[in-house]
């Protein structure tokens, strides 16, 4: 007989039924049929083929862990050949083919304890000559002898009293739960002789092996199959704080994320990362909990906001909002260092793609390098399409789900939405309302008119259209000031951005930009051209790998590949539209007006608002202004025009003239009409007509 290795208990063998899943073994065998289905096994990555992953269990034994097995996308592991990684077997198929699967413990720290999987039977790791465990004597004083010069450095036996490791057994002090309300929830024996000095986290490798106290935010809590753990947040960084009550079983329950807390544990160094093995925790309130708010709240302010607020150029318009740029980028950069995920919706156009991208590309390094977790960039960062631009009940409610289950799968805080290009008008209200009631956070980075009620409850807003006019500014132009001022590695690669956003009639400065960053106009055109054709197709996605290739790879061939097919299509539309475009003139105004209903492909590139826009730049060559292109299907009613025009103010004017038509503006000032089937040629008479009156 022996002793289970993690409970202590007698058992034939060195682990117990119960805890067979919480120990790590090393095979040390040479055939598939000596693996033991069902445990979990070390294994070091082999390579990678389209459907999974190879992983090389032993030194002789290969198997495949299916992408189908996987908890992320397979294109999201980072996983090199010969890195370590843990596995279950679930399979040894008779051709002699290894089926694994997924472990989500995937450190040696998660796991509480480990044994070598020898053919001849199971054994301690330090014990190579030993007897196998099979034929071991009973005798259980040597069994725990065994197991405790098994254990880790610092550690203790099952039966010791004293705290152990956090992949070990159960502390003796730590009771079920505790108050949460400013008193001890545990009381570590380390801590019971004095009062411990307070250690930020940035120094803990200086204390490695010693008791320390820190205070500071918890910002996410993990449960694994073995300790929970929480992640503390302090005025200088981060750090894992395993605790331990017994195997998948919540620590410190009365803990929530966003607590403010004191904590007392060992610092330990782990596979080479430094984590707290807690002995005690402690929730603050009120002077204390503020006191230390105040404390992470300024020396966080002080550190994500910009030394530097250089901007990318000297553009007038932008320039006018610098202070508002600068606020975006702090708030990115806190929402990143306080554990916050970012959510970007962008609207589904290449300015919106664009846009979107520039906060990626500066958002996701620092993601990288706030948190070790390899996937954290999938789990920290997201971009996500908006079809039409508008944040309404749908996309909040998607979005409002999604952070929710979130918080109780991941123990991930809440997000930071980011809206750009998009959500600033009054069809985004009641989106906003639903993330209001969960108090999130939201920045609006747009260059397009907007409703100012909208806009006012944001965090931050970038629109100069607030403080002047922006009609030469677009949505990429004030997104990658703002990324190069989040994180300033990433000013080089998003300064040729602006000038891909712009149809026609980019600002000099832009262009400037995109030919120091080795961009001449024919690939400038060229980019912008293949990114809409991109946002078009599957708009819903992001298309993360596709756009930055697009957008970022120096070679430009995909771009270039891209670009030659949506030339080909919209050359193609053209066309057809030329041969059915009328012509009709009001006061001195010239309107050309198409029936897109009628003589466009609706559902196939390009869409409505990209064609009226290039019938609109090719009409302007030949015709003196004032030019106004009118796009009009069923029920909807587009405009370009070369003067200024209000939709707002214009849906008042056409809804007296045709009171039966249900009259709506959808958008802001540079919107479109909405109105009922039976009432389109009165809708566009009466559009016509008040629209000369504004123009002539």
């Amino acid at each position: 007989m022996g002793t289970c290795i993690i409970c202590g208990q007698a058992v034939d063998g060195h682990i117990c039924s119960s805890h067979e899943e919480d120990v790590v073994f090393e095979f040390v065998g040479d055939r598939p049929d000596q693996l033991t289905p069902g445990r979990y096994y070390r294994g070091t990555v082999d390579g990678y083929a389209d459907f999974g992953v190879f992983v090389d269990v032993g030194d002789s034994v290969t198997g495949l862990l299916h992408q189908s097995e996987l908890d992320v996308r397979l294109d999201a592991l980072e996983w090199e050949p010969g890195d370590d990684v843990f596995v279950q077997v679930t399979d040894i198929r008779d051709n002699g083919n290894v089926d694994l699967s997924w472990s989500i413990r995937q450190a040696e720290n998660e796991f509480r304890g480990t044994l070598i999987d020898d053919p001849s039977g199971d054994r301690l790791p330090d014990d190579e000559d030993a007897i196998p465990a099979e034929a071991e004597p009973s005798d259980e004083s040597t069994a725990a002898n065994d197991t405790a010069e098994s254990a880790e450095p610092g550690s203790t036996g099952p039966e010791s009293g004293s705290a152990s490791s956090a992949t070990g057994g159960p502390r003796a002090s730590e009771p079920a739960g505790g108050d949460g309300g400013g008193s001890a929830i545990a009381v570590a024996s380390t801590a019971e002789s004095g009062e411990l000095n307070r250690v930020e986290t940035a120094n803990l490798e200086d204390h490695v092996g010693k008791t320390v106290r820190l205070e500071g935010e918890i910002i996410s809590i993990q449960q694994t199959s073995g300790p929970t753990v929480f992640e503390l947040r302090d005025e200088s960084g981060s750090a894992e704080c395993a605790a331990f009550k017994e195997a998948g079983v919540r620590a410190y329950p009365d803990v929530d994320i966003d607590d403010v807390v004191r904590l007392d544990g060992e610092v330990e160094r782990r596979r080479g990362q430094v984590q707290i093995e807690t002995e005690a925790l402690v929730v603050l309130n009120d002077d204390e909990r503020d006191a230390v708010e105040t404390r992470l709240d300024e020396a966080i302010e002080a550190e994500a906001r910009p030394n530097d607020v250089s901007l990318l150029t000297d553009h007038p318009t932008v320039e006018g909002v610098r202070d508002a740029i600068a606020d975006a980028a702090t708030a990115l950069r806190r929402a990143v260092m306080e554990g916050r995920p970012v959510v970007v919706r962008h609207n589904a156009t290449a300015d919106g793609y664009a846009a979107g991208a520039a906060i990626e590309r500066a958002v996701l390094p620092l993601v990288r390098a706030e948190h070790a977790n390899e996937d954290a960039e999938y789990h920290f960062f997201e971009r996500r399409p908006l079809p039409d631009g508008v944040y309404d009940m749908d996309v909040a409610t998607d979005d409002v789900t999604d952070m929710l289950e979130s918080r109780e799968r991941h123990g991930e805080q809440l997000p930071l939405v980011v809206l750009v290009d998009a959500g600033n008008t009054e069809r985004s209200r009641r989106g906003f309302g639903l993330l209001d009631v969960y108090d999130v956070d939201r920045i609006v980075i747009d260059a397009s008119v907007p409703d100012e009620t909208i806009v006012e409850d944001a965090t931050t807003v970038v629109n100069p259209h607030l403080d002047g006019d922006g009609d030469d500014a677009t949505a990429t132009a004030l997104a990658a000031n703002v990324a190069a001022l989040a994180n300033e590695d990433a000013r080089d690669d998003v300064r040729h951005l602006p000038a891909v956003s712009y149809w026609e009639r980019a600002p000099e400065e832009y262009v400037e930009l995109a030919a120091a960053a080795g961009l001449d106009s024919d690939t400038v055109t060229a980019l912008r051209e293949a990114i809409a054709l991109e946002a078009y197709y599957q708009h819903y996605q992001d298309k993360r790998e596709l756009v930055g290739d697009i957008l970022f790879d120096p070679d430009r061939d995909l771009a270039e590949h891209v670009s030659e097919q949506f030339r080909e299509k919209l050359d193609a539309e053209l066309e057809t539209v030329e041969h059915n475009l009328s012509t009709r003139e009001a006061r001195g105004v010239t309107f050309a007006v198409l029936d897109t209903d009628a003589f466009t492909h609706r559902f196939d590139f390009p869409p409505t608002a990209l064609t009226l826009d290039e019938v609109h730049r090719r009409k302007r060559e030949d015709v003196e202004p004032p030019l106004v292109t009118i796009g009009v299907d069923e029920d909807e009613l587009h405009l370009r025009s070369t003067g200024k025009l209000d939709i707002r103010d214009l849906a008042e004017t056409v809804r007296d003239s045709a009171p039966d038509a249900g009259v709506d503006a959808v958008g802001g000032r540079d919107g479109r009409l909405e109105f009922v089937l039976g009432e389109r040629d009165t809708v566009l008479d009466a559009t016509v007509a008040a629209v000369a009156d504004r123009l002539a």
